[in-house]
């Protein structure tokens, strides 16, 4: 499975139409793509633990969408409503990161590691 995540904040500026024109691209990206598996979604919140100290950077959102394999994921970044939600995202976004994670059940996790990684 490959996870997909995106943390982001958006640009303080943004107004309420702004806002809810990125939530109405997320829900038609969400809804409209069929190869998206699970996508869920979040809000941060600082609880006031020690990690919540360490990073440089705060994202206020994440959004995780899940994905059979590549080739799903890349037919979900050429679809239209994708297209459409990152041109909108681009121009909201005060920070964001992406990255895709190739996700295996934990019982399995030494297939992810490469026996040299520890030489």
């Amino acid at each position: 499975m490959i996870a997909h995540v995106v943390l982001f904040t958006p640009e303080p500026s943004l107004d309420v139409e702004g806002r809810q024109a990125m939530v109405h691209a997320l829900e038609q990206a969400f809804t409209n793509i069929p190869q998206i598996q699970r996508v869920t979604v979040g809000r941060r919140k600082v609880f006031g633990y020690s990690y919540d100290t360490i990073s440089p950077i705060h994202f206020e959102f994440i959004a995780v969408l899940e994905f059979a394999d590549q080739d799903d994921l890349d037919a979900y970044l050429k679809h239209p409503a994708h297209v459409e939600l990152g041109q909108r995202f681009r121009s909201t976004a005060q920070l964001a990161l992406a990255h895709d994670f190739e996700m295996v059940d934990a019982s399995v996790l030494r297939s992810l590691v490469d026996p040299n990684d520890f030489s």
